[in-house]
This record gives structure tokens, C-alpha cells and sequence, in this order.
């Protein structure tokens, strides 16, 4: 199980980004990354063993939010005092700032489907089959909701960038 451990621990960052776009705060990542990673200690405890420790991890993480999205769907709407969005781990410049404000808007304004593909294949890294494990889906639904999610964040990226839309 240490081995377990050790590698579950070399995903926290990359587990903790993708949380964090996926929705939108800090405190909220924080609560499905360390629901995440107890199931998987959990589940590792009894001696069972994990093939693809990251796919695993995401995976269950995935899981967890679309539980809490049912959970929240029952509960009503709520809204968050602070919202953060992903750290920047140095200073920016102020027009890689504004870019970076308006990608994390436009990444908003997708539907969740498209966002988890685009933050996992975009963001993480993932390959299109890793992905597809990750949530559960066929790897052709992927590649389509990855295609139209980069489209559509073209088009408002584009879209913030007009004269007369109040963006530069």
C-alpha cells in the first residue's frame, strides 16, 4: 500500500487543477480531491491493486462530482461566497491575465460534458483513451465532445476579442 501512496500523492496537483476548473473554486476541489483519494486508499487497503493509479484517480473523482452535481440538483441552486479560480503558480503579465480571466470564463460558459473532456485532454494532458476510461464513455464521444468544446471556445474567445465587445 505505501507504493499506492506514494503515487496516488504524485497525481495531487494535476488532480487539484482539474478539479479546480472543473468547478470553479479552491474549497470545492479540495473537497473532491480528498474524496478522491480516500476511496482510493480505501479501496487499496483491502489488498486490491490499481493498474493505472492516475486513470484510477481521475476517474473517481469524476465520479464523485457528478454525485455531488445530483446531490446539489435535488438541494437547489447555492451560491459560493469566494470564487477563485485555478492559481497561477508565478505573476502574469496583465495581457496573459485578461487571456487567462477569459478562458476561465469561456471554459464556464461550456457545458460540463464538453469541459471535463477539454480540461483532461487540454489541460492534463490525458491521451483521448486514458480520458475515456477516466469518465466512463466511449472514446469516439470523446474525440466529439473535445472537437466541439475546442470549437465552441473558439468561438467565444473570438467573440471577447471583437472591438465594441467591451474586451480587448
Amino acid at each position: 500500500m505505501p507504493g499506492v501512496q506514494d503515487e496516488v500523492e504524485a497525481h495531487l496537483k494535476s488532480l487539484r487543477r482539474y478539479a479546480c476548473a472543473l468547478v470553479g473554486n479552491t474549497a470545492d476541489a479540495d473537497d473532491l480531491v480528498q474524496e478522491a483519494v480516500k476511496r482510493a486508499i480505501y479501496y487499496c487497503s483491502d489488498g486490491r491493486e490499481i493498474k493505472d493509479v492516475r486513470a484510477y484517480l481521475f476517474t473517481i473523482l469524476h465520479n464523485v462530482r457528478t454525485d455531488q452535481a445530483l446531490k446539489s440538483k435535488r438541494a437547489g441552486t447555492q451560491v459560493t461566497i469566494d470564487d477563485e479560480g485555478p492559481q497561477l503558480p508565478s505573476a502574469a503579465s496583465q495581457e496573459s491575465t485578461v487571456e487567462c480571466r477569459q478562458l476561465g470564463q469561456a471554459l464556464r460558459q461550456l457545458p460540463e460534458s464538453q469541459r471535463q473532456v477539454v480540461l483532461l485532454v487540454g489541460m492534463e494532458g490525458m491521451a483521448y483513451r486514458e480520458a475515456a476510461e477516466a469518465l466512463g464513455l466511449p472514446i469516439g464521444t470523446v474525440m466529439s465532445r473535445l472537437n466541439r468544446g475546442r470549437q465552441r471556445l473558439r468561438e467565444l474567445m473570438s467573440t471577447d476579442r471583437r472591438p465594441g465587445s467591451g474586451r480587448t
